[in-house]
């Protein structure tokens, strides 16, 4: 299981919200690159970054950022205003090695068989969830769609991986929803990323238990930035030695 640490961004900051949203935002960092950099040299691992301007624009808020992340060598996966392949085009060129795409997905399933023809191993799509309907444009819009039946659709679309986050765990520091997460995977043969409500050790412990299930990664974001456990102590739960 690979701890993939969160640095979400917005107005230049690196933050975090509460289930989405934006009235509920703690800023950690002033500079979000310094602070994926401290992530990856903690964990050598992919680092996941939430354009959260970008997810309200429809457009990449972030490309200095993510220039100065490539120059330093941070291997990273970026979700937030991907909505057409240009901007996927453009982040590809900047180095980033897993592009997610959410509302786009949704609305322009075209755009998923586009990409991940022309960018094999490269497209991702985040699958935001609240009460098993699909969220989409930064949380603000919760359709119909069932979860479980949209990530069929994208592993048939030809995504790489799926992202799943519940937006009722996300920043709540009360536990990811497991049994969602458990449905996603086993509808797919395609790995999962487990992401929203990571409080403590014992709910890595709890995810590692998904590996079976096709569930390899899990975000941590708030947990880390509040000093609930530390990445050696997160590393050393995914890797079952807690």
């Amino acid at each position: 299981m690979r701890i993939v640490p969160a640095v979400d961004i917005r107005g230049g900051l690196c933050v975090n919200l509460i289930q989405g949203d934006y009235d509920q935002e703690t800023v950690f960092s002033e500079n979000p690159v310094d602070q994926a950099i401290e992530w990856y040299n903690g964990c050598n691992s992919i680092v996941h970054i939430v354009d959260l301007d970008g997810a309200k624009a429809g457009r990449c808020c972030i490309e200095n950022e993510l220039k100065a992340m490539q120059d330093a060598g941070i291997p990273v996966e970026v979700g937030g205003g991907i909505r057409n392949m240009d901007t996927i085009d453009t982040l590809i060129n900047l180095g980033v090695e897993r592009v997610i795409l959410g509302t786009a997905a949704h609305s322009s399933p075209e755009l998923i068989k586009e990409s991940a023809a022309k960018y094999p191993g490269k497209i991702v799509v985040g699958i935001d969830a609240k009460d098993g309907k699909v969220a989409l444009s930064g949380w603000l819009d919760v359709t119909e769609t069932d979860a479980v039946t949209f990530a069929k659709e994208v592993e048939a679309a030809g995504a790489c991986r799926i992202i799943f986050t519940d937006i009722n765990s996300d920043g709540m520091m009360g536990g990811p929803n497991l049994a969602s997460t458990q449905a996603i995977a086993q509808a797919v043969n395609i790995p999962v990323t487990a992401s929203g409500g990571m409080s403590a050790l014992k709910d890595i412990t709890a995810v590692n238990a998904l590996e079976v299930d096709g569930v390899d990664e899990v975000i941590i974001g708030r947990a880390l930035y509040l000093e609930v456990f530390s990445m050696e102590e997160a590393l050393a739960a995914a890797a079952n030695e807690a």
